[in-house]
């Protein structure tokens, strides 16, 4: 009885203890594609991950399937995948490239998704095939509206 009771009071502090969020933070130095990624550019090279909002809209991250260095990569098509406690879903690159370096942080800790979507989070880092694709892409305000208009249609 006492496990119950305590399993009951657990569970409502965890529901009055996640705070609701109104609007996901978007970045003003990255480029966005309509699958949810980002990118930030610096140089030749691209860091890549999934956005606030993708990983609001997924819940909690529990697996990350990686791709391996060396790898080229296409914009708008799938290199791995997120599986999250709710999906699994596709991560799109934005950009095309190859593959230099893959975050295998993710493999110990796939909650850096959630927890840290723009730092510790990032997926992978690219060399840009040509920078011409991030023509392509959303700038932090298109995506901001952008999400507006997806949530408000759901």
């Amino acid at each position: 009885m006492a496990s119950r009771l305590w399993a009951t009071r657990a569970a409502s502090y965890l529901r009055i203890s996640v705070p609701s969020r109104g609007f996901a933070t978007v970045l003003k130095d990255l480029k966005y594609a309509d699958s949810h990624e980002w990118v930030k550019v610096e140089g030749n090279s691209a860091t890549i991950g999934i956005t606030d909002h993708a990983q609001d809209h997924l819940g909690d991250v529990v697996y990350v399937e990686l791709p391996e260095a060396g790898t080229e990569v296409t914009q708008g098509d799938s290199f791995g995948a997120v599986e999250s406690v709710k999906a699994t879903s596709d991560i799109n690159s934005p950009i095309s490239g190859k593959v230099v370096e893959v975050n295998s942080k993710l493999n110990e800790s796939p909650g850096l998704v959630n927890a840290s979507p723009y730092e510790n989070g990032w997926i992978i880092k690219v060399e840009i095939a040509t920078s011409d694709e991030l023509n392509n892409l959303m700038d932090s305000e298109k995506y901001s509206k952008f999400c507006e208009e997806e949530d408000a249609k759901h």
